[in-house]
């Protein structure tokens, strides 16, 4: 385990030791009779979301599958842990089981970077082949040493860019900007490529940086710019497609490792049929939100073309050359690969 996320894991795990003696949960109750085993499910997104939907098909599942022996408790929209606690209370085993963006991941493995890695997946299709591939996969169970288990990836769908100063057709465009970022630094580089500043603002204080000027601008999906109201803060919007925000759910090694064989297939049925249920969810989800946000009609709106793109795929070439290396070659052309 790198240093920091050790001291992490080691700052965390004396309350998470006190927490799960006074609550029991994360403890697999299957030899304790009619005991019934309590497990935490946070995440920081509306429950309104494709994510906060899918974190709830999931529980009902189950809780159904079980006969009500294992209760998830789900703690939506940061309410219980944000951005920057989910992964150290995970490693605590405060709670078992999270979604965090796969941005989120970067500081335990690089490889992660590949989802933001700009224009790189041309469409939905061709991100889920990738992480349903053997590619994909090798990366979401990347983690075991650590601590976490990767039990599914839930992609949520491609980002779009949206400002408050003008519209983004060409890169030129760009030039001066500020834009909201998750932590990672491709994110950083592709701004910086694209002649623009970057700052890193947790998810929750996206609108009010925006609102208040701290940032010019975000990239985000549909989805989230409907549901999160961004187009009352933002005067444009360019259909870019340039790069995913997706999820991975996790649990904590420790209590998935104490949990009979009978639970863990419980969990993990009830997993795959979720995750299927997100994905069509997410794709459904954003589709609606791009309707709504075209009849709100509080944003100018602008759909790249393929000489547009063409222009940007050019402008982002320095980022290929910095994190090629870092990601992997091999998830950079597996990547590239599922693009038909």
């Amino acid at each position: 385990m790198k240093k920091k996320n050790w001291v992490m894991f080691l700052c965390a795990v004396l309350a998470g030791l006190m927490i799960m003696s006074l609550t029991g949960c994360g403890k697999d109750s299957s030899a304790g009779g009619d005991d019934v085993l309590k497990v935490k499910f946070t995440h920081v997104v509306a429950e309104a979301t494709p994510k906060g939907k899918a974190v709830l098909k999931f529980k009902e599942l189950v809780e159904q599958n079980s006969n009500g022996k294992i209760e998830v408790v789900v703690f939506p929209a940061s309410q219980l842990y944000g951005d920057k606690e989910e992964l150290e209370q995970l490693m605590a085993n405060n709670v078992q089981f999270i979604a965090p963006s796969v941005t989120k991941l970067v500081g335990f493995e690089p490889a992660f970077q590949i989802v933001d890695m700009p224009f790189l997946f041309k469409d939905d299709q061709a991100a889920y082949d990738f992480y349903d591939g053997p590619a994909g996969q090798k990366l979401m169970h990347s983690l075991e040493s650590q601590g976490m288990l990767g039990l599914g990836w839930w992609p949520n769908g491609t980002k779009q860019f949206t400002n408050s100063k003008r519209p983004l057709k060409t890169p030129e465009d760009f030039h001066g900007l500020k834009f909201r970022t998750q932590s990672g630094g491709v994110l950083d580089a592709q701004f910086r490529a694209l002649g623009a500043g970057s700052q890193t603002l947790a998810f929750a204080e996206v609108y009010t940086g925006l609102n208040n000027k701290t940032v010019d601008g975000q990239e985000n999906t549909f989805n989230n710019i409907d549901t999160q109201n961004y187009q009352d803060v933002q005067k444009y919007m360019t259909v870019s497609n340039h790069g995913r925000l997706d999820y991975v759910v996790l649990t904590n090694t420790t209590f998935w490792n104490s949990l009979s064989p009978e639970n863990k297939k419980i969990l993990e049925e009830a997993m795959q049929e979720a995750s299927l249920y997100e994905r069509q969810l997410a794709e459904e989800e954003n589709q609606k939100s791009f309707e709504e946000l075209k009849a709100s009609g509080k944003m100018e709106i602008y759909t790249l073309t393929e000489e547009d793109r063409e222009k940007f795929v050019a402008a982002v070439k320095p980022v290929y050359d910095e994190y090629t290396d870092k990601i992997g070659a091999e998830y950079i052309e597996a990547a590239k690969s599922c693009n038909k």
